[in-house]
């Protein structure tokens, strides 16, 4: 494990957008984020979901950390406030129950998420030509996750790139790809 001095040098670096502190950082925390999500979801693939968004928020509001606390109580803080946002967003299911004949009838609320929403109101060519316009390397890595819905593992081994180079690339064409969907809107 890396020392407190040593991890600060790594946080000023990511300050100054080096992607190798960025990668540093992902491997050093990312399986103690990951293990308290997997914890709280029982579901891997939530689990590693939302240690990426844990891990994009941080690296997008570096300049936020406040150095006299630990960088990965600050992690887990994000990581936690996440998982009570994605639990907020799921489904709602409610029973109705026919007080005549005693049957219980599950109710789903189907409103779309606040993601699900933006999702939908692109449709598939608007979103390609969006897609386009990121660099080859970029589109590449969204196809292989959202288009052949590829694990992160299966991504690194078809790119011959180690997990944190998938994962913080990946963070990188999800946020330019939002920035490009949001200044066309």
């Amino acid at each position: 494990m890396t020392n407190k001095e040593d991890i600060q040098i790594i946080i000023d670096e990511a300050r100054l957008g080096k992607e190798s502190a960025f990668k540093k950082l992902l491997n050093t925390y990312w399986s103690d984020i990951y293990r308290f999500q997997f914890a709280k979801t029982n579901n891997e693939n939530e689990a590693e979901d939302i240690t990426i968004k844990t891990f994009a928020k941080a690296f997008d509001k570096i300049d936020l950390y406040n150095d006299n606390y630990n960088f990965k109580t600050w992690l887990v803080s994000i990581s936690k406030n996440i998982f009570i946002d994605s639990l907020r967003g799921k489904k709602k299911e409610m029973v109705s129950l026919n007080k005549k004949n005693s049957e219980a009838h599950l109710i789903t609320d189907d409103a779309p998420s606040p993601e699900d929403q933006i999702i939908n109101e692109q449709n598939l060519a608007e979103l390609l030509s969006y897609i386009k316009k990121l660099n080859k390397k970029q589109q590449e890595i969204i196809n292989l996750r959202y288009f052949q819905e590829l694990s992160y593992k299966e991504i690194a081994e078809t790119l011959n790139e180690s997990m944190s180079s998938v994962k913080v690339n990946l963070l990188r064409a999800k946020k330019l790809l939002s920035e490009i969907i949001s200044h066309k809107k």
